[in-house]
């Protein structure tokens, strides 16, 4: 394809990005945060990698107290610490009003509750929803 065929519109990428690093438990932790139209996206990584990937959703019901779906879709299925902090920010994102499902990349060093606890709080303090 002809680069000069397309126009300026479809050249602009239609996804708001947000990168940072920080420094988790003396490993160099790397943030990127990407907001889809259909999904947000969490990558969070020590070792430079993707490491495992879990989904989480909002469940549509009619019940009064929202319910929460997290899977793994890579990576370590028997790592519930990766799945309570998928919970917590898809939890999170959705009582601040956001509604989309959360895709979460942990490439981690470091599996401590610590780690995770200063992941979540680095993205909801950037706040990209």
């Amino acid at each position: 394809m002809n680069i000069d065929n397309v126009s300026s519109s479809a050249m602009k990428f239609p996804v708001s990005q947000l990168n940072f690093s920080l420094e988790i438990k003396g490993n160099k932790t790397e943030i990127f945060l990407s907001n889809y139209e259909d999904h947000f996206l969490v990558v969070a990584t020590q070792i430079g990698s993707m490491g495992t990937i879990l989904h989480a959703r909002k469940e549509e019901g009619m019940s009064i107290n929202p319910t929460f779906s997290v899977s793994v879709l890579f990576g370590k299925r028997d790592e519930p610490m990766l799945v309570a902090c998928a919970r917590q920010l898809i939890e999170h994102m959705t009582l601040s009003g956001f509604s989309k499902p959360l895709v979460l990349s942990l490439g981690l060093k470091d599996h401590s509750p610590e780690t995770l606890k200063g992941i979540i709080a680095a993205v909801i303090d950037k706040r990209q929803w």
